[in-house]
């Protein structure tokens, strides 16, 4: 299995639609960054994470033509405003593309993305069916298995779901707080995909200082630090961590 950050880059990107790099190296292209989204890629499956505003670009240049299912994290603009650009899967396999969401998250869309899930007519019929998150979600196509864990955590004033996918990796783009009940399902995981905003404190997002302090307690081989805004440049952000730690860039590809 191949897991693909399409983009790693904090609510307004990297460089911001005004062209501002903020603290970022504009010559490093590991600096230009779209705002989050990954896609799980196995042998028959393709499984997104989220549908950034970017999502059209992210699926182009990461030459992806075809999409299974989607979970979403939460409910904010930054991951769910791209979800129009489903709209092509749903005319390539003459069917609606399954969604899984939580309660927040589904109620959100229902408000303002109605249309992808009511028939209006028959030339604008419903492109997506919505399904509730689980505790655990399972996957089977052509003998292959994938299991996915989806556990709650904190993200400011509201809740975002983390994936773990076969026990093997987890991606916790957007969190403030992971519960320690739960801490017992991130610990030796090959990959830990994690929040970090940029090195101070902030209501929503972990820190440089928070992430590294959980990756020490949850002990992956290897950790990613993702939701990364422009104060972080990415040589110099590199050059502060461990060799088990690194940062994301766009199209980045972890195997497991």
């Amino acid at each position: 299995m191949k897991f693909i950050i399409l983009g790693c880059g904090s609510s307004m990107g990297v460089p911001r639609a005004d062209g501002f790099f903020g603290k970022c190296d504009p010559n490093n292209k590991k600096n230009v960054r779209t705002r989050c989204s990954a896609l799980l890629k196995t042998n028959y499956s393709n499984i997104l994470i989220d549908t950034s505003p970017d999502l059209r670009s992210q699926l182009i240049n990461n030459k992806i033509n075809s999409i299974d299912k989607v979970l979403y994290s939460h409910m904010h603009a930054d991951q769910t405003h791209g979800i129009n650009d489903l709209r092509v899967f749903f005319i390539k396999n003459k069917k609606p593309l399954d969604i899984y969401a939580d309660n927040e998250t589904r109620k959100y869309f229902n408000k303002n993305f109605s249309y992808c899930f009511k028939s209006n007519s028959t030339e604008y019929p419903a492109t997506l069916n919505m399904k509730p998150i689980k505790k655990n979600i399972f996957f089977k196509k052509k003998g292959e298995k994938i299991n996915i864990r989806c556990i709650k955590v904190k993200h400011g004033s509201v809740n975002s779901i983390c994936y773990i996918f076969n026990k093997k990796l987890a991606y916790v783009s957007d969190v403030s707080k992971i519960f320690q009940k739960d801490y017992k399902y991130f610990r030796n995981l090959k990959y830990l995909v994690i929040d970090c905003l940029w090195y101070r404190n902030h209501p929503s997002h972990l820190n440089l200082e928070k992430s590294l302090e959980l990756i020490k307690i949850f002990s992956p081989k290897k950790a990613v630090l993702t939701n990364l805004h422009s104060d972080l440049d990415y040589k110099e952000l590199k050059s502060k961590l461990r060799k088990n730690v690194i940062p994301a860039y766009d199209g980045l590809s972890l195997v497991f």
